[in-house]
């Protein structure tokens, strides 16, 4: 299969291109294709007329992802949306290639609420007429995507999204301006849109209809739509996104369960982090035994640390009410032990550990532990979960040797 790729420089095309090149070149195992990728051909700005017509009567998917968002005149919209369209429409029928063919148009094209006075929906809506017409004439299959509000990676700030615009500004220190927190937009995430796209391949594009802004799901819709989207508030965005910067100095990872807007908002966050910001310290408590280093909190769940042992050191040697702790040894040769308080002949149970043989040991609620430090030249070094964030006001921890 040979795809052409419209716009291939733009914010869907890049992410769309990055997947399709996945797939053809055998990287991605998350599709199957009834029929291999053999070429993506990447069509922008900085390509010829011959590429394109000759592209045109190669391939057999066109994603047309072109057009124009921010002119300097308005009579920009109806020459980049619509003439474009028309050029490459022109193309495929001067080569009879009646392939499938997605156009990526907008909500504004609803011309409907906000929109009704919209240059731009309007540019986008004369395309999509005339999709719908070449469809007509040739039978060929349309795929027709008014799509909201896009964020994720690689989304250019200050241009046409909020939230590259929040991201970039909040993780480069730089001001945001909110006019009303409480107005709230529909989002889309590459990731889900670049899924929906695969999809078009197989056959498998969700059909509808709209009813102004409003998708009605039908199977045999004129249009197409992507059915994962998230609606959000500027002003609950821009809180989340402050919470992302705040986690170098609380160590917090705010909730971010599968599938969530919060999970899809913090990755769209981080890949606008400068170089400065990409590493940050941590606090090492450090005394002749060694270090101990906490790495995350997380809301809910407890918190991760690394603790490193200088040999022959004998950590811990206490025990937790509530509490339990995983202990995982990386690096480095020793042994933990445990006893149950509550066992009157004082049983220790033992576990020798090594970085060469990672287990994951449980520290036990009512048993007092400890770990050991077996070599005589290296250190050990044990990566530490507990179920809950150490709270010194209530730290459930007392001392007690195990023998």
């Amino acid at each position: 299969m040979k795809i052409l790729v419209t716009g291939a420089k733009g914010f869907v095309g890049k992410n769309l291109c990055a997947e399709l090149n996945n797939i053809k070149d055998g990287k991605s195992k998350s599709w199957s294709l009834s029929q291999p990728v053999e070429a993506v051909f990447e069509y922008d700005l900085g390509n010829t007329a011959e590429e394109l017509d000759q592209w045109c009567s190669e391939c057999d998917f066109v994603f047309n992802l072109a057009g124009v968002n921010r002119p300097k005149e308005t009579s920009e919209f109806m020459e980049g949306n619509f003439g474009f369209a028309t050029l490459l429409l022109d193309a495929l029928k001067r080569h009879g290639n009646t392939c499938p063919v997605m156009l990526s148009s907008s909500q504004q094209a609803s011309l409907t609420g906000r929109f009704g006075n919209s240059e731009y929906g309007r540019s986008k809506k004369a395309g999509e007429d005339l999709f719908f017409e070449y469809s007509r004439q040739t039978g060929a299959r349309v795929l027709v995507y008014r799509f909201p509000n896009l964020f994720g990676k690689w989304c250019r700030p200050n241009y046409n999204s909020a939230v590259a615009t929040f991201c970039n500004n909040i993780a480069n220190d730089l001001p945001i301006t909110v006019n009303d927190p409480a107005v709230e937009l529909e989002l889309l995430y590459i990731d889900d849109l670049v899924a929906e796209m695969i999809a078009c391949l197989k056959g498998d594009e969700h059909r509808c209809e709209f009813n102004g802004l409003e998708v009605m799901p039908n199977s045999a819709g004129r249009y197409c739509y992507v059915p994962i989207t998230h609606k959000a508030t500027l002003g609950h965005i821009v809180d989340l996104l402050h919470s992302f910067a705040e986690q170098p100095r609380t160590l917090t990872i705010p909730e971010i369960p599968n599938g969530s807007f919060a999970k899809k908002l913090y990755s769209t966050y981080l890949s606008y982090l400068p170089k400065e910001k990409v590493a940050f310290p941590l606090k090492m408590n450090v005394d002749q035994r060694g270090s101990f280093t906490e790495l995350v909190h997380t809301l809910n769940c407890g918190q991760v640390s690394i603790n490193i042992s200088k040999p022959g050191i004998t950590k811990g040697q206490h025990w937790h009410h509530t509490k339990w702790e995983f202990f995982i040894v990386v690096s480095g040769h020793g042994l933990i032990q445990e006893r149950n308080l509550n066992d009157p002949e004082g049983k220790v149970i033992e576990f020798e550990v090594t970085g060469d043989n990672i287990q994951c040991v449980h520290m036990l609620p009512g048993y007092t532990h400890n770990i050991i430090n077996l070599s005589d030249t290296e250190n050990l070094v044990t990566v530490m979960y507990c179920n809950e964030v150490f709270d010194p006001a209530r730290p459930d921890t007392f001392f007690e040797p195990v023998q």
